[in-house]
């Protein structure tokens, strides 16, 4: 990390440690702290006291991106013991980050899908992976990437990643698409 990697605005890795029915989960925690959060979001049903209803939460629960600067983001993990870094493999407590790019990218091809579906390294097979193509027009403009490929769907998803640690699949018009 360079000498002013404490001061520079950045997209930490972060982890929740919280229980999933927690009434402040860290994303929350953090947002009302000032801080710039990023969550990948599903809909899912729950139940509480008795009833069915549709909820917005965590994708996984575990999982969140944090944008500021290391020492802003320090003292708040010193504070809260359920909020931690996610470290890099073989490396010495040197945090997780996401280039800026890509979490730009990311975040807008999620927000510009209705329905965004959330995929794991692990989940995605060489099976569902499509022809690869460039969007021309649209929100999507000069995206590339691979399609997901779905047995008898009306619709196109692109996949979108941020690399080893999660993708995106999100929904693109046929006409926007260019086979590469």
């Amino acid at each position: 990390m360079p000498a002013d990697g404490n001061s520079r605005l950045q997209w930490f890795v972060m982890r929740d440690l919280k229980r999933r029915n927690a009434k402040l989960p860290a994303y929350k925690l953090l947002e009302s702290l000032g801080l710039q959060v990023f969550t990948p979001m599903v809909w899912r049903l729950v139940v509480r006291h008795g009833k069915r209803s549709r909820e917005e939460v965590p994708f996984m629960q575990d999982l969140l991106f944090v944008h500021d600067t290391r020492q802003t983001v320090d003292p708040i993990i010193e504070k809260y013991g359920t909020v931690q870094y996610r470290y890099v493999r073989g490396g010495y407590k040197i945090p997780m980050m996401v280039r800026e790019s890509d979490m730009q990218r990311f975040i807008h091809a999620v927000e510009s899908s209705e329905n965004p579906r959330y995929y794991t390294p692990e989940e995605i097979t060489s099976d569902m992976i499509g022809r690869k193509v460039r969007i021309v027009g649209g929100p999507l403009d000069g995206y590339e990437g691979c399609l997901q490929k779905m047995q008898g769907a009306r619709v196109k998803r692109l996949f979108v990643e941020l690399p080893n640690l999660l993708a995106a699949a999100v929904e693109v018009q046929s006409e926007y698409i260019q086979v590469i």
